[in-house]
């Protein structure tokens, strides 16, 4: 995968290449606001920082783990207020529990998973033993 240099903007075709998103679903989170609006080249086209492509991919990565878009919106600012500077030690701990509960959710969503992949699998297994 290549990186485009600091500063570079992307068009959406190539953000939607890095990213293995649509056109169409990286201007809905832009719309939705899970993505702030894309500058736009003279001709008009929108333009996307690297910033934007790794917000995309974590959205990626929350969207199979059915998050609300409040979640995502919420989580995104979490993580971006921690990797900012000049936090109070107070907001430092108040966002790292945020930041803990989401983690358990995902444990939570992720149990919620394993436990449809068993059941899926099983129910592929009863199908394989009535065909043979």
């Amino acid at each position: 995968m290549t990186h485009a240099p600091a500063g570079h903007r992307l068009q959406i075709g190539d953000v939607a290449a890095r990213t293995g998103l649509s056109l169409r679903t990286i201007r809905h989170y832009e719309e939705v606001g899970l993505l702030p609006e894309a500058e736009r080249s003279t001709g008009g086209f929108r333009l996307y920082s690297e910033d934007a492509v790794a917000r995309l991919l974590l959205i990626k990565l929350m969207k199979p783990l059915d998050f609300t878009l409040e979640e995502m919106r919420d989580l995104i600012e979490v993580r971006e207020r921690l990797a900012g500077p000049r936090l109070s030690a107070r907001t430092r701990a108040s966002l790292v529990e945020r930041l803990a509960t989401y983690q358990s959710l995902v444990e939570h969503k992720l149990a919620d998973l394993r436990g449809k992949v068993d059941s899926a699998q099983a129910f592929a297994d009863q199908l394989r033993d009535e065909t043979h």
